[in-house]
């Protein structure tokens, strides 16, 4: 059976992902293809665990080394029970942030040794890449200001004020211009069904369905 396709949405805060994740795996399974809706940091029962120690309290909880490591602890659960099943049986896995996540956060956010970063990559990712990343990109203030409408529990990384934010959006850009085969960059600032539209274009061109 061939192998699944991997989805893979990023941003900064507020961008609109999991709206979209939502409405990108409702177009896909009415195209009749077998989806997995996931995310991170969590995904996995043990993966969820971790997360409730990322996403609260204190803004200064944890380091951005620690906040490294128990990201990709929780990445490689998710991983192992999760994308590497679902892609092996030939579904697609379309994920609320990845990888990339920690690049942008702990990396150009908090300032996380880029080759600890990749160093981790190589080791816990292995083969598992995404076929597609959709970087849901907006102002910061208008992210932050859409966050804290939908504000919850889970504020830690909302907290650590607009200068961080600016730093990880542009960590995130950096990225889709190192890698444009792999990343397309979305206005995220446009309505909601633009918006929708925008990544099914995307989505239908660089990866072409097969039903």
């Amino acid at each position: 059976m061939a192998r699944g396709r991997f989805i893979t949405f990023e941003g900064g805060e507020g961008g609109g992902k999991s709206t979209q994740v939502r409405a990108l795996v409702a177009r896909l399974e009415e195209a009749g293809i077998d989806v997995v809706a996931t995310r991170e940091p969590g995904g996995s029962f043990g993966a969820e665990s971790i997360r409730d120690l990322l996403v609260t309290g204190a803004a200064d909880r944890w380091s951005p080394i620690t906040e490294t490591l128990l990201m990709y602890a929780a990445r490689r659960d998710h991983i192992e029970r999760v994308i590497t099943p679902a892609l092996a049986r030939g579904a697609w896995v379309v994920c609320d942030r990845f990888a990339d996540s920690t690049r942008a956060y702990q990396g150009a956010g908090g300032g996380t040794d880029p080759a600890l970063i990749a160093a981790l990559e190589t080791h816990v990712l292995g083969d598992v890449r995404p076929d597609l990343t959709l970087i849901l990109d907006l102002p910061v203030e208008e992210g932050l200001r859409r966050a804290h409408k939908r504000a919850g529990d889970e504020t830690r990384f909302e907290s650590k004020g607009a200068a961080f934010h600016e730093k990880l959006r542009q960590g995130f850009l950096a990225i889709a211009r190192a890698e444009p085969g792999r990343c397309v960059v979305i206005d995220a600032a446009q309505p909601v069904d633009d918006v929708g539209e925008a990544i099914w274009g995307a989505v239908s061109a660089r990866l072409p369905l097969h039903a």
